[in-house]
């Protein structure tokens, strides 16, 4: 018998309890693995869930997602988050939400119907999750979808709003897919990164519920997805009133621009929707959230999809094409 830490049992043994203490509805692993395959019906329904105002990688997610004919957005949810950029979850909610106003406003695109916000604090309590406006709509617009017409879900913060959700009508787990850039890579040693430990046990219902979750791991994957301010200036400033406001906050997110690059990390996922060779990535099982913020495995769970490389340039190739193609609208 191999004794391990008392630590680690301990973490498993309460991982294994939260991942039984709910229930959800069952697909069938075929169903699941059909859904997990990249949409070939376009444009792709989706929805996007962003806590805009955290830094400026959501903004550029934002209009990326807004700009590509591939892609229906039928809406953007405000999304909570706690940094230097915040007092707390509720207000930089709410931050994220006049940041959305601001972009669509240089979009020339109404908010109305369109632009909801989310959740104001995080998941505390499965039995209790708060409904929001943006939970709400998501709910309405999964249950008119269907597992053969799935609306794809796509989150670039903590994934309070989408887990919400689930909790309160599990039943859309299946009729949408989840595009989710959180947590990191499968074997990095731990899994503190800022959208999925901000609210862990929203982090742990999205793993445990069985929807059909793309994950783009950040460190080592989308890690190396880094631009400069000269290729901004090159091609994305003076590309409308959208370009120049993404080429400031660009500029002014840092100070010392000498040999310094910017991860544009949420761009990611909406990449991955317009198109997977983009991102290649692995069906794996999904992993178990510990409560000390590292995964642990077992291959009898069910399978998600995770990328397991960014293909940097053809990414930013298409972003720059179609600024530049809307400019000269």
């Amino acid at each position: 018998m191999r004794w391990i830490g008392t630590g680690l049992v301990l973490s498993l043994w309460m991982g294994a309890i939260a991942a039984f203490a709910q229930e959800y509805p069952a697909i069938s692993e075929g169903r699941r693995i059909e859904m997990l395959r990249h949409p070939t019906k376009r444009p792709v329904r989706m929805v996007l869930d962003t806590d805009t105002y955290n830094e400026i990688d959501d903004q550029f997610a934002v209009v990326y997602a807004l700009i590509s004919p591939e892609l229906d957005v039928q809406a953007v949810y405000a999304a909570p988050f706690h940094n230097n950029r915040s007092t707390g979850p509720g207000d930089g909610m709410e931050k994220s939400y006049e940041e959305i106003l601001r972009i669509l406003s240089k979009l020339d695109r109404s908010s109305e119907g369109f632009a909801f916000k989310g959740s104001t604090r995080y998941l505390t309590d499965l039995k209790k999750p708060e409904r929001s406006p943006a939970v709400a709509d998501l709910i309405e617009r999964a249950k008119k979808s269907s597992p053969d017409d799935p609306l794809y879900v796509v989150p670039v913060g903590a994934i309070t709003n989408v887990s919400n959700a689930i909790l309160i009508e599990p039943s859309i787990v299946r009729n949408i897919v989840v595009v989710w850039l959180g947590g990191n890579g499968h074997h990095w040693p731990h899994q503190r990164e800022f959208n999925y430990m901000q609210d862990l046990k929203a982090s742990r219902v999205v793993f445990d519920c069985g929807v059909p979750l793309v994950q783009l791991p950040c460190t080592p994957i989308v890690t190396h997805f880094t631009t400069t301010v000269p290729e901004m200036e090159r091609y994305v400033g003076g590309r409308g009133a959208i370009g120049d406001y993404l080429l400031d906050i660009f500029k002014d997110y840092h100070k010392d621009h000498f040999a310094w690059s910017k991860v544009l990390w949420d761009m990611t996922a909406v990449a991955w929707v317009v198109n997977d060779r983009w991102l290649p990535s692995d069906l794996v099982h999904s992993p178990i959230v510990t409560d000390n913020y590292t995964f642990s495995f077992d291959n009898s769970r069910h399978l998600i999809r995770a990328v397991n490389f960014v293909h940097r340039d053809p990414i930013f190739r298409d972003f720059f094409t179609k600024l530049d193609a809307r400019a000269k609208n």
